[in-house]
């Protein structure tokens, strides 16, 4: 079947009751009371209206839910981060500089005229390996914000296949719905005119009346759902167009690769946490090489006069692999909790590639004997109906059958949009999106 194909019938149409249907069955000269079955179903006030859009694309609107999708804000958090990452290794200098100014005099104890006046400039030139270091962590930073964007792609695509095949599967059972609606009212207009005829018992109109009324409810119920599907499809993609075809060819992959988005995410942040240790063996904020240059202004009364002096020197710290060991551990701390999720994730989509292929599988099959079903179920109400209206049978036996009948086209309607939403949640196994 095509997709959503069956929005193309229109929006529900609640089934219209006429009163000059309902004939009427109390005796000669006493009043009659209006019946239920002469006033229009009421159902709902709104109806959530979806429409098709011939020019959307299932991948196209996979992307204007990410466009006002939350996590994109965490996306781009990441990118703006590894820029960060980018312009500190881009940096002449491994840390901030520092200008210190100092001056002295004796004017608060002798005032004898003595001052000294300094000046230096401290800078953290970037150690032995140290640049390095911090490029590969803004370069892992970059591939990580790219993959975890896919990510978000794939779990979005996810989020807009299960909603359209929702909002399919309702609508496909408000359709039933209402075509058992028409039934049972055609079958209470029949039934009405055979007991005022005497050809049936007044029971058999109570039977008529009680199952129109439950397939009423069932109507309304089923809209209620469709409603609450076009609902939620609204709130997730924040449009409320939809594409005219989004079914979905099986993809040829068979297995989790290398190349899933979900791996691909997970190793990129796992070189990230390894970069991130490296970074953590050469550097250190406390600890960090230092050099400064300077300049001394100092005056004397004493028939020294001014003198002036530049210098520069350096800071060399050692012993601080003591001070860095915590740091290095909740660094390595960092990467096997990862590895460990890692782990975790490759199980569970094994798990759900598994899950899929047998329900695909099993969709297949049962769409199969669904279709069998559907053409002897239509057959057996033909004739079924036939026989009621000979009298052969009864109107219990033929409600049972019908009931039967029904429920058997209807299935095989659901089997067909199960069918193509199990290609499409196989396709999410796999990793692949449109």
């Amino acid at each position: 079947m095509t997709g959503f194909r069956h929005f193309r019938y229109g929006l529900p149409v609640f089934f219209l009751l006429t009163s000059n249907c309902m004939a009427d069955v109390n005796q000669p000269g006493q009043t009659r009371t209006p019946s239920v079955f002469e006033t229009k179903p009421l159902g709902m006030d709104h109806q959530d209206p979806i429409e098709i859009d011939p020019t959307l694309t299932l991948g196209q609107l996979i992307d204007i839910t990410i466009e006002k999708y939350p996590d994109r804000l965490i996306g781009e958090a990441l990118a703006q981060e590894a820029e960060a990452l980018s312009v500190r290794a881009d940096s002449w200098f491994a840390g901030s500089n520092a200008l210190y100014l100092d001056y002295a005099d004796d004017t608060v104890t002798n005032g004898r005229g003595y001052s000294d006046a300094d000046a230096k400039l401290e800078f953290t030139p970037w150690f032995w390996g140290q640049r390095s270091a911090a490029q590969g962590i803004a370069s892992h930073a970059h591939t990580s914000a790219q993959k975890q964007s896919a990510v978000m792609r794939l779990e979005v695509a996810h989020l807009v296949r299960e909603a359209l095949w929702s909002m399919t599967l309702a609508d496909i059972r408000l359709q039933q719905a209402k075509y058992t609606l028409d039934l049972s009212a055609q079958l209470l207009e029949k039934v009405r005119l055979r007991v005022e005829l005497g050809d049936l018992a007044r029971t058999d109109l109570l039977l008529a009346e009680s199952e129109y009324l439950q397939n009423r409810s069932l109507y309304n119920q089923a809209e209620a759902e469709m409603m609450h599907t076009r609902k939620n499809y609204a709130n997730l993609t924040r449009i409320t167009r939809v594409p005219p075809n989004f079914n979905e060819r099986q993809s040829p992959i068979d297995s989790i690769r290398e190349d899933h988005p979900f791996l691909e995410a997970i190793n990129a942040l796992i070189d990230r946490k390894r970069a991130t240790i490296e970074w953590a063996k050469t550097t250190d904020t406390i600890n960090q090489p230092k050099f400064n240059i300077g300049a001394q202004t100092s005056h004397s009364p004493m028939g020294g006069g001014t003198s002036q002096t530049a210098g520069i020197g350096v800071v060399i710290p050692f012993g601080h692999s003591t001070y860095d060991a915590p740091e290095i551990a909740a660094a390595n701390l960092a990467l096997n909790s990862v590895l460990a999720q890692r782990e975790h994730m490759m199980r569970t989509l094994e798990k759900n590639l598994h899950e899929a292929e047998h329900a695909l599988e099993l969709s297949r099959a049962e769409l199969s004997i669904a279709h069998e079903l559907k053409q002897i179920a239509e057959a057996h109400l033909k004739m079924t109906e036939i026989s009621f209206a000979s009298g052969e049978i009864n109107l219990l036996d033929l409600l049972k059958i019908q009931a039967r009948s029904l429920e058997a086209l209807r299935n095989a309607k659901e089997q067909e949009v199960k069918f193509q939403r199990n290609i499409a949640l196989y396709n999410q196994a796999v990793g692949v999106t449109p």
